[in-house]
Formats: structure tokens, sequence, C-alpha cells
């Protein structure tokens, strides 16, 4: 019986063993993933996806998945060109393309590449002012992903894109922004409202200088007046007398005394 059970127990040993070796030997990678491979300590190739077999004991790998990361890049305080401060955060949006550099060129991409993410967003930003950066977002958007991606590319990863989410401002600056917003309003109503009487007045000259130069034109614009006037229910009303006119009716008045 003893011999029985050494021997039943022998299997089982033997048998957890090779169940061991073949799963640290057999791999499975999905689509998405890559594996780096190295033989005794030494980088020996990229595979994947699908499967692999390793060389017990020999060979290790590292998964890395190759997908499209988006990364949150936490809220950063930038002080503007203009000596305006303000919160900014941003999301980057990367994915590796060598995973080999990735595993041996750094450490830990990810935290290497979000630290980089925050100080390039400072660095790009604190050269703006802040009507820039509330107006120009895609320019700096742009600037910003260029950066990243030359710096990045040592690491293996690609930076496909940054997006400026937020650019928080304090509320004494908001309502500073308010009050030179409303001020500029009024200074654009005040030109338009010049340009306005300055059209009104160059019209008005030039309707005079055609009623001038016409004979009859002034009585007749006196007579629509007149008209217009005694179209409306007013209870009193005032008849300009044309100067022209009074000058007429005292020459015709004078010819009649001297006539008569």
């Amino acid at each position: 019986m003893a011999d029985i059970g050494f021997n039943l127990g022998l299997w089982i040993a033997i048998i957890v063993l090779v169940f061991g070796i073949l799963s640290s030997a057999i791999k499975v990678l999905r689509e998405y993933e890559r594996a780096v491979i190295f033989t005794l300590g030494r980088y020996t190739g990229t595979s994947g996806p699908g499967l692999i077999i390793l060389i017990p004991f020999i060979q290790q790998m590292v998964r890395v998945d190759i997908r499209t990361v988006a990364e949150d890049v936490p809220s950063q305080d930038v002080i503007s060109q203009d000596n305006v401060s303000v919160k900014v955060n941003a999301v980057l949006y990367y994915r590796i393309v060598d995973p080999s550099k990735a595993i041996n060129q750094v450490e830990d991409f990810r935290m290497a590449t979000s630290q980089l993410a925050q100080t390039t967003l400072r660095s790009v930003l604190g050269k703006h002012d802040l009507d820039e950066m509330l107006a120009e977002r895609d320019k700096l958007n742009d600037d910003i992903q260029k950066i990243l991606d030359v710096q990045t590319e040592a690491w293996g990863i690609k930076v496909a894109n940054v997006e400026i989410k937020h650019v928080d401002l304090d509320p004494s600056m908001i309502r500073a922004i308010a009050r030179q917003a409303e001020a500029e309003r009024e200074r654009r109503a005040k030109i338009i409202s010049a340009e306005g009487e300055q059209q009104a007045a160059a019209k008005l000259a030039e309707a005079a200088q055609i009623l001038g130069e016409q004979d009859g034109a002034l009585q007749l614009r006196y007579l629509s007046t007149l008209t217009e006037i005694g179209g409306e229910n007013n209870s009193t009303i005032i008849f300009p007398m044309p100067i022209d006119l009074l000058a007429q009716l005292s020459g015709f008045i004078k010819d009649r005394d001297q006539n008569g």
C-alpha cells in the first residue's frame, strides 16, 4: 500500500510539473497584443498575435497592448504670457508602434508619457496669451501633439492627438473679462452709431445740394411735407415758411405797389 501511495504521489507531481512547463512554454496572444521576448535576459524579438512557444526557464516574454490609449492629463497650473493664472487639463491619445522600444528604452512608458504631457502642456501654453488659449485651441492642440510625438518616438510611441478639455479661470478674472467684453460691445455700438450719423449727414448734404440746384424743388418738398403733416391727427399744425418763398412774396408785393 505504501508503494502504491508513493507512486500515485509521484505521478501527480510529474503531471503538475509537466502542466507548469507547458503553461509557461505555450502562450496565446490576442490580436491587439504583442510579446517582447527575452532569451537569458537578452532581447531576441517581438512575436504575436496568435500562438507562441517559449523555451521554459530560458525565455520570458512581456505582453504589450498596442491599442490606442486615452490618458487624462491632470489639471495644470499655467501662467499665460500676459500673467494670467489658469488651470488647464487635457486628454492624450497615443499607441505603441514599437513594443521593443516601449519595454527596453523606458522603465514605465505610461508614467513617462503622462509626465511629459504635463510639462509640455505647461510649457506650450505659457508662451501664449489668455485670448489665444481660449480662441486658438486647435492650433495649441497641434503644437502640443507635434512636440510630444517627436519626444516619444524614441520610446516607440505614436501620439495621435491631444485635446485641451478645460481652461478654468479665477472668478475675479471671469468678472474682468465680462467687463472687458461689455466695454468692447459699447465701443462697437458707438462706432456703428457714429458711422450711421456720418452716412446720414452725407446723404442730407447731397439731398440739399440737389434741391438747391433745381428751381422749385424746395417748394415741392415743402408742399410734400405739408401733405404728410395734414394726414396725421394733429390738433395744432405749425407751417414752416421757407425763406425763399418769403423773398418771392416780398418781391411780388413791391412790384404790385409800384405798378398799382
